[in-house]
């Protein structure tokens, strides 16, 4: 028996040799995949071409023109640590973790505002483990090459608002007919809310649902201190009686 069980350990402890020996190869061969795709991406659009595209757009605006409740807003909704984590938020991530396992589905990312710059920029939706791989090696140059306010700003104008609008001037224009300076705290917090799915979420295509997410944008500034109880309920009351 004693016997029995000495090649018993001795096959399990291989078996697990084995794993840990096959988890380590997928790991490098994953890394070299993604560094390859990043330096890909990177040779196709260097990041000061890709900046340069941006700026270029007529509707750009810098940050200092956009009503600092929309910044909060979009802070605490996507990331209300851009300024404290380097690009990967680990705290971030490791709450989303938590949250799809309590879910039982792939419900969080945790992905920060940085990340989402690299995605939409240089890479495809799909979600691969080698794009996430590249997405952190493009992440850190992003971050080396950009202060905080350039990524946010440059963020700002280049994610999708839903009807054909990809820069928050033209949404404020397309859906309110108003310059960004003349946005409204429930105006603001309505926009900053569609970039989370925004052919779903676009006004002209269901209000009710816009709302909603605006109630969601407003719990998370709650949350995360940029606003008060108080304030956000009264920013929802100020929805105007005509809304779409």
């Amino acid at each position: 028996m004693r016997k029995l069980m000495c090649k018993l350990m001795h096959w399990v402890k291989t078996c697990a040799a084995m794993a840990i020996a096959f988890a380590l190869l997928a790991a490098v061969l994953l890394t070299a995949g993604g560094y390859q795709t990043y330096q890909r991406a990177l040779s196709e659009r260097p990041i000061a071409a890709v900046i340069r595209d941006i700026q270029a757009q007529a509707s750009y605006i810098s940050l200092s023109q956009v009503p600092q409740i929309y910044k909060n807003a979009v802070l605490a909704v996507e990331d209300p640590r851009f300024y404290q984590h380097k690009g990967i938020d680990l705290l971030a991530i490791a709450e989303a973790v938590v949250r799809d396992i309590r879910e039982r589905r792939l419900a969080a990312g945790g992905s920060t505002i940085t990340q989402q710059l690299c995605k939409n920029q240089f890479f495809t939706q799909k979600k691969l483990f080698t794009r996430k791989i590249a997405e952190v090696f493009m992440v850190r140059e992003i971050e080396q090459h950009c202060t905080k306010d350039e990524i946010l700003e440059l963020y700002i104008n280049s994610i999708y608002y839903g009807n054909g609008y990809y820069t928050l001037a033209d949404a404020g224009a397309g859906y309110f007919g108003k310059a960004v300076a003349e946005l409204n705290a429930w105006e603001c917090t309505l926009l900053a809310g569609l970039p989370n799915a925004p052919s779903a979420y676009a006004p002209t295509k269901n209000p009710e649902l816009a709302r909603k997410r605006q109630a969601q944008v407003l719990d998370a500034m709650v949350k995360h201190k940029f606003l008060t109880a108080q304030q956000a309920k009264e920013i929802l009351q100020q929805c105007p009686e005509n809304f779409l």
